[in-house]
């Protein structure tokens, strides 16, 4: 447990970056350099380790294990892999560790003072109010959310629900990329969420280097993909980072020097977006004319909404007329439109657009966990948004293109019918 065993372990630190330069095609499907990340976040800035420290770098190890066994199928054949393996047996044996125990998150171990990388004397244009903000007036932030089936916010309060399957631009602008990618729920079905997240903050000034964060399903990782959880090592560097607020459920990220704040969280198997930004961040594009790409920004493409709310009355009058006789038959899922409003009440007792989501959600899919993912959205809409009287929305504020808004003399009876014929298997059951 001296510093022979310390002297090893900083030989593993040193092979690591190595490793990250050497084997760039291993971070899909194999996720070792994931692991090796992490691990070398939760333990970097000691020399060496004394004994007082064991504990915590046994289980900063275990971690690192746990991390290995879970990406082994991908990694067979791996060198990068096989190399972490058998470097972790070794620091097991000198570190004393035992197999069974505690394995945290990987967490930054707090630097020296002085680090350039927790330096709080940032210079002024590192944070957004000091130097973007010149006159006056505070500033107007703004926000977008993205959950569920997917259903967006846009940055100017349009409540859509789309379908957007594969991987979509939602924020484009000079400082930051962020782009989704959307999965079937089932297969076969047309219900998708967001299964995978990156987001890439651009080199600005004197205040951070690039960063890229990635998540996806089952891996909500509390560093960037360097392995850091700040800004670099520019004299700004402490006005981006990253804080674990749920282990493998929520993280934010604070961008100061652009007056932005990020949410992201996983709610059962897929993630929940939520931001905060300032218009003029927003509104800083090179090329306005390709705005309308972005979703968080113009919305879903008219090709690509839904307008669940059309399909929300016909299921409850489906329900009613069920009620009434066995005309129709019983619904495969596991919700009815009754106990999915009653689930829904639980968590969004006001039946705005997010309670109507989540309605719409447990119908589509039968999975309770877009309940959850519907009730954090709305809990990050009043941690974020700016209008304490624009929280709940109530109207559908979809534009609708002329000829695809419903006739409003439409019977019920007919879009029970529509609803069959777009499940006609239901209807000869």
């Amino acid at each position: 447990m001296g510093r022979g065993a310390g002297s090893t372990a900083l030989g593993l630190f040193q092979i690591l970056p190595v490793f990250l330069c050497i084997f760039p095609s291993v971070t899909s499907p194999c996720k070792i350099l994931k692991c090796n990340s992490e691990f070398w976040a939760a333990t970097s800035g000691s020399h060496h380790l004394g004994t007082e420290e064991a504990p915590e770098f046994c289980t900063a190890l275990r971690a690192y294990a746990h991390c290995t066994r879970r990406t082994a199928r991908t990694c067979r054949g791996d060198l990068a892999y096989h190399s972490a393996a058998h470097g972790i047996d070794d620091l097991m044996a000198q570190h004393n560790c035992s197999k069974d125990g505690p394995t945290s998150q990987p967490r930054l171990r707090t630097l020296p003072p002085g680090d350039s990388q927790e330096r709080s004397d940032s210079p002024e244009i590192c944070h957004y109010e000091k130097s973007f903000h010149k006159h006056s007036a505070a500033p107007n932030y703004t926000h977008c959310g993205l959950f569920g089936d997917p259903h967006l916010r846009t940055f100017t309060d349009t409540f859509q629900t789309c379908k957007v399957q594969g991987a979509w631009p939602l924020i484009d602008n000079n400082y930051l990329n962020v782009q989704v990618t959307n999965t079937p729920v089932l297969p076969g079905s047309t219900a998708t969420a967001t299964s995978k997240l990156t987001i890439i903050f651009k080199s600005f000034q004197e205040c951070v280097d690039q960063k890229v964060y990635q998540a996806e399903m089952d891996e909500l990782p509390a560093a960037f993909a360097d392995g850091s959880k700040n800004g670099g090592d520019k004299h700004g560097a402490n006005s981006l980072k990253i804080t674990e607020k749920v282990s493998g459920q929520h993280i934010e990220i604070q961008a100061k020097y652009i007056g932005t704040t990020i949410v992201v969280r996983q709610v059962g198997r897929y993630l929940t977006f939520a931001v905060r930004m300032p218009e003029e961040v927003v509104n800083a594009v090179e090329d306005r004319d390709s705005q309308g790409l972005y979703l968080c920004l113009r919305g879903c493409p008219l090709n690509q909404q839904i307008d669940f709310q059309t399909i929300r009355s016909a299921q409850a009058t489906e329900g009613r007329a069920r009620r009434k006789g066995p005309s129709l038959p019983a619904s495969p899922e596991a919700f009815t439109y009754e106990t999915a409003t009653a689930k829904c009440r639980e968590k969004l007792p006001v039946e705005d657009l997010y309670f109507q989501s989540c309605v719409f959600d447990l119908l589509t899919t039968g999975d309770v966990n877009f309940m959850l993912a519907a009730y954090y959205a709305f809990e990050d809409v009043k941690m974020l948004h700016s209008n304490k009287d624009k929280l709940h929305l109530y109207e559908r504020t979809r534009d609708l293109a002329p000829g695809n808004t419903a006739p409003s003399g439409t019977p019920p009876a007919l879009w029970v019918a529509l609803l069959c014929l777009s499940q006609s298997w239901l209807c000869l059951l």
